[in-house]
């Protein structure tokens, strides 16, 4: 590979800028140059190789957000180590992990008893690595169609499928994204979703090479470290950019506006937010934009990586953005999108059930995504929902789901929405009540203003109210605080099926 790849780059030219990297959280906050991270992770790399990790091997990391991931990370690739990042809450660190996804060590910040294998270490092992001197390495180039990782896939379906992503696809989106948002010394892009998910360690790849400033975070901690660090840049999921809309609404009063209540929650200093891995409801994003914080929405997946993006030089509301450059957008004659790379994170899965690599991979470096969607006449990409999500009534009327969740949503009553169909004949929703008291009058305004906005087959029939909200620690929501389906179904069902149950539509 030429000395241009980023990834090269970053592992072989100790950084000479002034850029930093913060971690913080609640009640520590460590700021590290970026030129000391690249010596303590030579130095956590030196450790690896004299304990037996070879070129080739795979690491994996079961973790939240903390210094030790990020110096694992950099020093498995000084190494030509592969690393494998694992959900906590979604894996088990035990040696059943260990054999079925190939690892040669796991590193895990869950308590590791006396009994446990030598594969499994702690985590904080890391940190005393880091202390000792770094040792120069044998110098190590990949190649664009070697891959550093294994990312895996939300689970949002069923079993993660795991995914190998190679070099040429991080180099190239790395390069895309700097491309349209230019970020420079100055800039701090704040990172609180789990590392575990490779577009988070991106921005980390991004600063050491462009010299810009990354603060890592956990999302528990978020809103309370980022009045503290200032950034300049916010990448999160839809579900929190609604969290913080209700939070800077509850701070609305005649002398108090929506732009500084928004300052006061995310700092005075930010240049523009990014938000993607699950529809966003657009009136948060004209909120945000109308506060004088712009946000703008992208669209991929673990199998595309990020396929297109609104940015300040084209954007349009409602729409997922423009292809990057080195991306197609293809509608099938199905309505389906698919995408087109010049630089594929993959062409098949590592690990995942038969034929499942099949159904999404196509020749020509074609990923089936699975979504409706459409292209306008500028070529802006507009999502419509899962084909997955479609139901089809008696009367043979397919109903997509999205846009009506999207529509309950929107109402401000119900946190999260998800419809189903028991009998093939009323539409069915099992809502998510926010935090607190539940309004059940607010939601059966919002069940009749639905209705009055839908047409007769999309008018939903009765209201399941959950006993408690949607959430990642009740495994009804993926780490990108996706509703799981199928789980939601299973834990309702009887709810669903009984015709008496739930809030009635007039």
């Amino acid at each position: 590979m030429t000395p241009e790849s980023i990834i090269n780059r970053i592992i072989a030219e100790r950084p000479t800028h002034d850029g930093a990297l913060t971690v913080a959280g609640l009640g520590h906050h460590r700021r590290m140059p970026l030129s000391e991270l690249h010596d303590r992770a030579r130095a956590v790399a030196t450790a690896l190789r004299r304990s037996g990790v070879q070129e080739g091997d795979r690491i994996g990391v079961l973790a939240v957000n903390r210094l030790e991931w990020v110096l694992l990370d950099l020093a498995a690739l000084m190494i030509k180590a592969q690393t494998a990042g694992f959900e906590p809450g979604k894996f088990t660190p035990d040696i059943e992990l260990v054999e079925r996804y190939d690892l040669d060590l796991l590193y895990t910040d869950a308590s590791v008893g006396d009994g446990a294998p030598p594969t499994i270490r702690p985590i904080a092992e890391v940190a005393e690595y880091a202390e000792h001197d770094p040792q120069e390495l044998k110098a190590l180039q990949w190649e664009p169609d070697e891959c550093t990782t294994v990312k895996f896939t939300s689970g949002s379906t069923g079993v993660p499928k795991g995914l190998e992503a190679t070099v040429a696809s991080v180099d190239s989106s790395l390069c895309d994204v700097q491309g349209f948002f230019g970020h420079l010394r100055g800039d701090d892009i704040l990172v609180f979703l789990p590392l575990s998910l490779l577009q988070q360690r991106y921005w980390l790849y991004s600063a050491m090479h462009w010299g810009h400033d990354v603060t890592i975070t956990t999302y528990q901690s978020v809103f309370a470290v980022m009045p503290m660090v200032e950034p300049t840049v916010v990448m999160g999921v839809p579900a929190f950019f609604d969290t913080a809309k209700r939070y800077i609404e509850g701070r609305l009063s005649d002398d108090h506006d929506a732009a500084k209540a928004a300052v006061e929650l995310f700092g005075p200093r930010i240049r523009y937010m990014w938000t993607g891995s699950a529809p966003a409801d657009q009136a948060v994003l004209r909120f945000f934009n109308e506060a004088g914080l712009p946000i703008f929405e992208g669209y991929g997946l673990n199998e595309t990586c990020i396929a297109t993006k609104n940015h300040p030089g084209a954007h349009r509301e409602g729409s997922v953005g423009k292809a990057l450059p080195g991306k197609e957008i293809l509608i099938g004659d199905d309505n389906v999108v698919r995408v087109r790379s010049d630089h594929p994170v993959n062409t098949t899965y590592a690990y995942a059930p038969p034929g499942e690599s099949e159904r999404i991979f196509k020749p020509g470096g074609i990923v089936r995504t699975g979504d409706f969607g459409h292209l306008d006449d500028d070529g802006f990409l507009f999502i419509h929902g899962r084909a997955d999500d479609v139901i089809v009534l008696d009367n043979g009327r397919k109903v997509i789901v999205r846009v009506i969740e999207s529509r309950f949503r929107d109402t401000g009553a119900v946190a999260e929405c998800v419809l189903y169909c028991p009998d093939q004949i009323g539409l069915v929703a099992v809502v998510s009540p926010y935090p607190g008291p539940v309004d059940t009058e607010a939601i059966t305004a919002a069940l009749e203003a639905v209705n009055a906005a839908s047409e007769p087959d999309e008018r939903v029939t009765r209201v399941i109210i959950a006993e408690e909200p949607f959430t990642i620690d009740n495994d009804l929501l993926t780490s990108q605080f996706k509703p799981i389906r199928k789980r939601i179904q299973e834990r309702y069902r009887a709810r669903i099926d009984d015709p008496k149950e739930g809030l009635h539509a007039r």
